[in-house]
């Protein structure tokens, strides 16, 4: 079944906002801007004060299948201090969590075309059910570092500051 466009343009939209509400439940100070001309879809304050910048991406079940985790065409030219992709697959229920750096390490760039110079990763491979002979999606091992179930990292990373003592793992 397709999904209409006004469905599948709100989409990312509705799944920033669940993102978020999620970090403000685990208690994070999560803020958001009126405006994303920066790729910031939210901002996280940290105990000094300063901020940590969040891209949320996100594919939904409507997708092809072999793409539930492929995020493709990404503007993000170089590495920036403070700056997090939340990556989640519908499909595969499934959210990965990456620094701006980790990110440009593990993702390829476009080479030639019209995405030239933008980065693309893909979380997903498929394989074929033994029984069933169906082609079924899977995350690769690879990326399972970055996998995540919950916000801890953020917290983790919020709490890195001079003079703080180490973070903790608090619930």
């Amino acid at each position: 079944m397709a999904i209409s466009f006004r469905n599948a343009a709100g989409f990312g939209r509705r799944i920033e906002y669940w993102i978020i509400g999620r970090m403000l439940k685990e208690g994070l100070d999560v803020y958001v801007p009126l405006v994303d001309d920066f790729g910031i879809d939210a901002v996280i304050r940290k105990h000094d004060d300063q901020f940590i910048e969040v891209q949320i991406k996100a594919r939904s079940t409507t997708v092809i299948d072999g793409d539930a985790a492929l995020f493709a065409a990404i503007y993000h030219p170089k590495v920036r201090e403070n700056y997090y992709f939340i990556f989640y697959s519908e499909r595969l229920d499934s959210t990965w969590i990456m620094s701006s750096e980790e990110f440009v390490n593990e993702a390829v760039q476009n080479k030639t075309g019209k995405n030239v110079g933008k980065r693309s990763i893909w979380f997903n491979g498929k394989k074929r059910h033994k029984s069933t002979g169906k082609l079924v999606e899977h995350p690769y091992p690879r990326f399972e570092k970055y996998r995540v179930e919950d916000f801890s990292r953020f917290r983790n990373v919020a709490k890195l500051v001079a003079g703080d003592p180490e973070p903790t793992t608090e619930n």
